[in-house]
């Protein structure tokens, strides 16, 4: 039996990290929010001091991180603008999916099954999240690059649209 394997093989004293891979940079990261348009979710973002690009879909507008290892503090920082809003980080890490809910601020909240957020989810938010469909390629997407936070302000108190 022990023919079979490499020569290099080594095995953890502690096996959790083999499971949940927490140690490894997540490949997406992304906030799923009710927000109900992408540009104040966009302008949000860019108040908070997160890079993103935001898509509206369905259930709410998406922020694709930017920084994929920012994810619980990217959360965290649009959570405490968005107080009462529940919000989703859901990141992938090596083909496991974790979603993990935020409210009110900088406590992270529940763990959620991943399955269960994606149940009745748009195609579009499975696609970004296992990485079959670039966020760039897709159309309405409003992007925080280039946006000051004076014009993001503006764009949440409704009196500025974002360029196309």
């Amino acid at each position: 039996m022990s023919e079979d394997l490499p020569d290099d093989l080594q095995v953890p004293d502690d096996i959790s990290s083999l499971l949940d891979g927490s140690t490894e940079e997540p490949s997406v990261a992304l906030l799923l929010t009710p927000v109900a348009q992408a540009a104040p979710l966009a302008a949000t973002c860019v108040i908070a001091k997160v890079e993103a690009d935001v898509l509206l879909s369905d259930v709410g507008a998406i922020a694709v991180l930017r920084q994929k290892a920012a994810g619980p503090a990217g959360a965290a920082a649009v959570s405490q603008l968005l107080r009462q809003v529940p919000i989703v980080l859901l990141e992938r890490r090596e083909g496991q999916i974790s979603a993990t809910r935020w409210v009110g601020g900088s406590q992270q909240g529940d763990k959620l099954p991943p399955g269960l957020v994606l149940s009745d989810a748009p195609a579009v938010l499975e696609d970004l999240l296992l990485g079959s469909v670039e966020i760039g390629s897709l159309d309405g997407v409003v992007s925080t690059t280039g946006l000051s936070r004076w014009k993001a302000l503006r764009m949440i108190t409704g009196s500025g649209k974002p360029k196309k």
